[in-house]
């Protein structure tokens, strides 16, 4: 079978062959002829649909007359529509009664093609759909599945772009729109189609009603990543051969066109097809940023509007300074704005929303304090900025927090004994939520002597942070007079935070030169000790180098445990009334009257640190969100029994009795406090979820083996050891196995600050939201407890601001203004 042909000659040699026909067809083109007259006259690539009538009915004189209203529309494409007389080509064996009834054939010269059923030629659209079709067969893919899709895309990647299209039925008039597409453009995009509603809704998931036809451009020439699905632009408007004309048109137009013309003289295909122009204004010293976000803007109005980034440094732009953003439509002409991030570029064009005046800055801040609880509600898929969104009419009470300045900064640790400082940005989602529970440390703290809290806006006072070592939001630090500065580094939580500060005020070690003074101290007393485990050090006179080793340790465990050191003549004593070998160390809980004794048996502080985080965790932990990295680290099979609540006194004691065993770690986890244990459960049994309690066994040795203990059996330590041992014999399956990936932030951390650089001009408009998708973006806030730094004050922290430089105030209006709707905090109506 001969193939229809190429693509980027069809039309040229269509109308070529258009005129090489004989000027009586043309002009009754539908007009009988015998077989032998059309062999001997159709050149070998001309296309034609024949029809052999045998004989009269009415249901064929109906197909005749849609076959007769489609010879103009299949002469455009340079295919004739011709019949036979049966009666008079008795020889010809097209003039069967089985193989003419009910059929048209289309030939290419003398080289049938196809037969095509009669009744799939119901209508003009019908014919021209299914004749284009057939002859474009090896050009328009037919596919049917999601997987035969993907395939297409994967094949396509870096080739060529495809042209997508579903369609209710073929010989539809959407199709005839597709295949006429195909005939024009096929030598510039492949192009594809289904009719099955299940492709169509597992790449567009839109509309809740499955619509008459869609069209998509997969974009997979400029595709980076292969292997990935193309990125899609669906076609919004109907499928009809005027859009689909237009459609294509924008989708081969540069994404962003950079220009230094004046946007007055500047025109493209989307200003002549009736769309809007979006010119982004940008320098020199920000082109990179700007040309992101063009970019991010493009792909979103992609087919809506066109998307210039345009030079301040043209000819005659000087009066563009106040501006960042210009739209240009056909009927108003160019009009320059103020806007504040890119969700405002895209409601210009997609709703038809026009800016007002252009204040001045400071008009501008006032105006925002006004309407600062005015803002449109919006959906956020992320669950802490959604918070933010909904609390954002919530105003904070901050007359407990100092705010400070580069101007105020040193002035303030000058007159505070101890300085807790948050650094923040206002622009950022967890800086806010943190920022709440900053209130209520704030709150519980009132009046405490000696101790005072404040904030420092980092987007405000970059240069101020940069000093200070902050290198992502939040981060909370506290000054001691003296020069002593501690990093908060656990979790974000109202007690978590108040225990730090409360623990961090104490010396670490205390120094105890009694033993009156060391039964104190291991009782829990002053109060602030009382709630937190108490490490005591033993040590004689002539243990210098294991004293040192404690000292530095207990330094980078302050804020955390509360720690001190006896070295006296009564160390012999207190070693053998407490059953301590020296040099040792005594740890007690204030909510038990068990402690645990260690002797030190290396000297090094990383490793007498490292002794007591040990000694600290629980024999037999509930298991949480926080606490898991700090057992899951000791890498042993979990024993986990899972609960709905409290455990039973029966199971509770049989599973203290197993974690006594050394080659395992049992713990457990309820449900009622910890929900993200449903989850766990759903992941490794599915659902619906067993039956609880339920103990479980997760080897990571073994390549994540999970296992159930068996239903009905009761829970002793005998049971689950043989139990154990015949797991570890491998004569157990696995429920599942788990993925051997690894946990890494989803995305890398970078210096906001150094991105902040205030060299940045105050007019600078740019996607945080686009940038952060290329370059990653630190996830402050992680749940994760770790150890608490100290980190020294450097002298040049505590200098004077340098007056030359521009302050953070300079940098208002650059980059993260343009993606979140930044305020001065003077009421923190974002909350």
């Amino acid at each position: 079978m001969s193939s229809p042909p190429s693509k980027g000659r069809a039309l040229l040699c269509s109308l070529l062959l258009l005129g090489a026909w004989p000027a009586s067809n043309a002009e009754d083109a539908f007009s009988e002829l015998k077989l032998k007259e059309y062999f001997s006259s159709s050149p070998a690539s001309k296309a034609s649909l024949v029809y052999f009538r045998r004989e009269a009915s009415q249901s064929v004189d109906v197909f005749l007359e849609q076959l007769e209203n489609s010879v103009e529309a299949l002469r455009d494409y340079g295919i004739s529509v011709l019949k036979v007389n049966c009666l008079r080509e008795e020889r010809s064996g097209y003039c069967r009664e089985d193989s003419s009834v009910g059929k048209a054939y289309l030939f290419k010269g003398q080289v049938l093609i196809r037969e095509l059923p009669t009744d799939a030629l119901f209508s003009v659209d019908a014919v021209v759909a299914n004749v284009l079709f057939a002859l474009l067969f090896n050009e328009v893919k037919y596919v049917s599945t999601l997987e035969d899709l993907q395939n297409l895309e994967n094949a396509l990647q870096g080739q060529s772009d495809l042209v997508f299209a579903y369609v209710r039925a073929v010989g539809t008039a959407e199709h005839r729109v597709l295949m006429e597409a195909a005939f024009v453009y096929g030598s510039l995009h492949r192009f594809a189609l289904t009719t099955e509603v299940t492709l169509l809704k597992s790449i567009y998931d839109e509309e809740s009603n499955v619509p008459a036809s869609k069209l998509f451009f997969f974009h997979c020439q400029m595709a980076a990543d292969l292997g990935q699905p193309c990125r899609r632009t669906p076609m919004e408007q109907p499928l009809t051969t005027l859009n689909v004309h237009k459609f294509l048109k924008l989708m081969g137009e540069p994404l962003v066109m950079e220009v230094m013309a004046d946007p007055e003289k500047v025109s493209t295909a989307h200003l002549q097809l009736g769309l809007p122009l979006i010119f982004i204004l940008t320098q020199k010293e920000t082109l990179e940023a700007d040309r992101r976000t063009a970019e991010f803007v493009a792909w979103r109005l992609l087919g809506k509007a066109g998307v210039i980034l345009l030079s301040r440094g043209a000819v005659g732009l000087e009066f563009l300074l106040r501006y960042n953003v210009a739209i240009k439509t056909a009927a108003e002409g160019v009009k320059y704005l103020v806007l504040k991030d890119t969700d405002e570029i895209v409601a210009l064009v997609e709703g038809g929303k026009q800016s007002g005046p252009v204040p001045e800055y400071e008009e501008e801040e006032e105006e925002e304090e006004d309407a600062g609880e005015s803002y449109e509600q919006e959906i956020q898929d992320d669950q802490v900025v959604e918070s933010i969104v909904r609390d954002r009419k919530h105003e904070l009470p901050l007359g407990h927090i100092q705010t400070l300045t580069e101007d105020s900064f040193i002035p303030a640790l000058a007159a505070s004994d101890c300085m807790v400082l948050l650094f923040y940005a206002s622009w950022e989602a967890v800086s806010l939520v943190v920022m709440q529970s900053y209130v209520e440390v704030a709150a519980r703290l009132e009046g405490t002597p000696g101790t005072s809290l404040a904030r420092v806006n980092c987007w405000d006072w970059p240069r101020l942070c940069t000093r200070q070592n902050v290198t992502q939001f939040p981060t909370i630090k506290l000054y001691e007079k003296g020069g002593r500065t501690l990093t908060y580094s656990g979790m974000w939580g109202t007690e978590a935070m108040l225990s730090f500060i409360e623990l961090s005020r104490t010396p670490s070690p205390v120094r105890l030169t009694t033993s009156g003074e060391v039964e104190e101290f291991l009782s829990g007393k002053p109060p602030p000790l009382s709630s937190s485990v108490s490490v005591l050090g033993l040590f004689d006179s002539s243990m210098h180098d294991a004293q040192e080793a404690f000292v530095e340790a207990a330094a980078a465990l302050d804020g955390y445990v509360t720690t001190g050191i006896y070295s006296g003549e009564e160390a012999a004593v207190l070693s053998s009334k407490y059953q301590v070998p020296l040099p040792g160390l005594l740890l007690t809980r204030p909510e038990s009257s068990k402690r645990t004794t260690l002797r030190l048996s290396k000297s090094s502080a990383q490793d007498v640190a490292e002794l007591i985080r040990r000694a600290l965790l629980e024999p037999f932990p509930e298991i949480t969100v926080g606490n898991l990295p700090e057992y899951f680290q000791f890498q042993k099979p979990l024993l986990i029994l899972f609960s709905s609540g409290a455990l039973s006194q029966a199971d509770e004691g049989e599973m203290r009795l197993l974690a006594r065993e050394e080659n395992l770690l049992a713990c457990w986890l309820n449900l009622e406090k910890t929900p993200v244990g449903r989850g766990i459960l759903k992941a490794y049994f599915g659902s619906p979820l067993p039956p609880l309690p339920l103990l479980v066994w997760v080897n990571p040795h073994s390549g994540g083996q999970v296992f159930a203990f068996p239903p009905g059996q009761s829970i002793t330590k005998a049971s689950v050891l043989t139990w154990v041992e015949k797991l570890e014999s491998g004569l157990e399956v696995p429920s599942t196995t788990l993925s051997d990936e690894d946990w890494k932030p989803r995305l890398p951390a970078y210096d906001f600050l150094s991105r902040m650089a205030p060299s940045l001009p105050e007019f600078t408009i740019y996607s945080w939201r686009s940038n952060q998708r290329e370059e990653g973006a630190a996830v402050p806030g992680d749940d994760k407890v770790v150890e608490v730094r100290e980190d020294p004050v450097e002298d040049s922290a505590m200098a004077e601001p340098e007056k030359e430089l521009p302050t953070g105030r300079d940098l208002r209006g650059t980059a993260p203004r343009l993606a979140a709707r930044e305020k001065q905090a003077k009421r923190h109506v974002e909350l």
